[in-house]
């Protein structure tokens, strides 16, 4: 079973990491129009691997950037799913008894 602080600490990791990500792809797109000095694309592509893959899709698809290349259209969904599979499997470990709950339910 996770503590409540390990929760706690993850949550506001996944949530800080999120929004970096998010600022990340409206930042680079905004540096891309001005013809300015842009962030990597291996360091958008970091960002979404170390937790942030929800804000990465999010900021590609709210600032319509990076949509076309085949490693972030097919890599970020990827990326999402493999992230939401380990939050499933940690909610599992910390709540066991809520996957009967569920289940009993019929959900």
């Amino acid at each position: 079973m996770i503590s409540e602080k390990i929760q706690y600490m993850l949550w506001c990791y996944l949530g800080a990491v999120n929004l970096a990500a998010f600022a990340a792809y409206g930042w680079d797109k905004t540096k891309a129009k001005r013809k300015q000095w842009r962030i990597s694309e291996k360091s958008l592509l970091l960002l979404a691997a170390i937790g942030g893959s929800l804000g990465a899709f999010l900021g590609m698809h709210v600032f319509h950037h990076k949509t076309r290349k085949l490693k972030f259209s097919m890599g970020m969904p990827i990326l999402l799913l493999v992230h939401a599979a380990i939050l499933i499997g940690v909610f599992i470990l910390t709540y066991p008894d809520a996957l009967a709950k569920i289940t009993i339910l019929g959900l």
